[in-house]
C-alpha cells in the first residue's frame, strides 16, 4: 500500500480549487491533496495562519501566485511542518509603489460595483496568447474568478499590497524546493523565479513552455509531471 503524502495546494488571487483540478486528478495516487481557502483574510500572515490551523500536522506545500506568497509566509511561521515546498508563478519581492496604486484603483472600481472578475481585457495577462481562443479554458478562468467574487478580491488585493519582501528569509528554507514558471508569465516573469531559486539552497528551477501565469490550468499535465517528480524526489 502506497503511503500518500499530504499535499496542501494554495490558490492565487481570484482563484479557487479549479486552479489545481488537474493536479488533484493526476497526483491522487501518491498524494492526499487539500486546497486551502485564502478568501477570508486580508493579510498574507493571516492567510498563512489559517492554512496552518486547518492543514495536517506535516505536509508538502505548493502555492501559485498569491498562493506562493502565502507559502513563503508559512515557511516563516512554521517551517518544521513543511516536508517539501513548490513555488509556482510567483515572486518574493514586496509590491512596488506603482503596483500598489494599480491595486488601489482596482479596489475602488470593485467597491463602486464594477466588478466582473477577470474580463476578456484582463485574460491576456493571465494566459499565454495561444490559449486566448481556448474557450473551455477561458470560460473556466472567468467562472472561477466570478465564484471568488468582489469581497474576497478586495481582501486579497489588500493582503498582496501589504506583503513583505520575502527575499531575506529564503536562505532559511532547507526542504526540497521546486520553483516553477510558465515561460510567458507576464505577471511574475521568469527573472523573479530565477531570483528565488538562487536564494534557496538546492532549489530546482523548472520552466513550462508555452504557458502564461496560470500554468496549472494551461499546462496541467506538464505541471503535474514536475510536481510528481518533486513529490517523489
Amino acid at each position: 500500500m502506497i503511503n500518500k503524502t499530504p499535499l496542501v495546494l494554495v490558490p492565487g488571487l481570484l482563484c479557487d480549487a479549479a486552479l489545481w483540478r488537474g493536479q488533484v486528478d493526476e497526483l491522487h495516487d501518491i498524494a492526499e491533496p487539500w486546497v486551502a481557502d485564502v478568501t477570508r483574510d486580508d493579510s498574507i500572515a493571516a492567510m498563512a495562519r489559517r492554512v496552518l490551523a486547518e492543514a495536517p500536522p506535516r505536509f508538502a506545500l505548493a502555492g501559485l501566485s498569491m498562493g506562493g506568497y502565502v507559502a513563503q509566509e508559512i515557511m516563516r511561521q512554521a517551517p518544521e511542518r513543511v516536508m517539501r515546498l513548490a513555488l509556482l508563478d510567483t515572486g518574493s519581492r514586496a509590491d512596488t509603489p506603482d503596483a500598489i496604486e494599480r491595486r488601489k484603483g482596482l479596489i475602488e472600481l470593485a467597491e463602486m460595483g464594477d466588478f466582473k472578475g477577470v474580463t476578456p481585457r484582463l485574460l491576456p495577462t493571465f494566459l499565454h496568447p495561444s490559449r486566448l481562443t481556448d474557450k473551455p479554458l477561458t470560460d473556466a478562468v472567468t467562472a472561477m474568478t466570478a465564484r471568488v467574487g468582489k469581497d474576497a478580491f478586495i481582501r486579497q488585493q489588500r493582503a498582496i499590497m501589504g506583503r513583505i519582501d520575502g527575499r531575506p528569509s529564503l536562505a532559511a528554507i532547507t526542504c526540497e524546493t521546486l520553483v516553477l514558471c510558465g515561460r510567458q508569465d507576464q505577471l511574475t516573469p521568469l527573472a523573479l523565479h530565477e531570483e528565488i531559486a538562487s536564494l534557496i539552497k538546492g532549489a530546482q528551477l523548472e520552466i513550462v513552455e508555452d504557458s502564461g501565469h496560470l500554468s496549472t490550468m494551461e499546462r496541467p499535465w506538464e505541471v503535474s509531471v514536475l510536481l510528481r517528480q518533486w513529490l517523489t524526489a
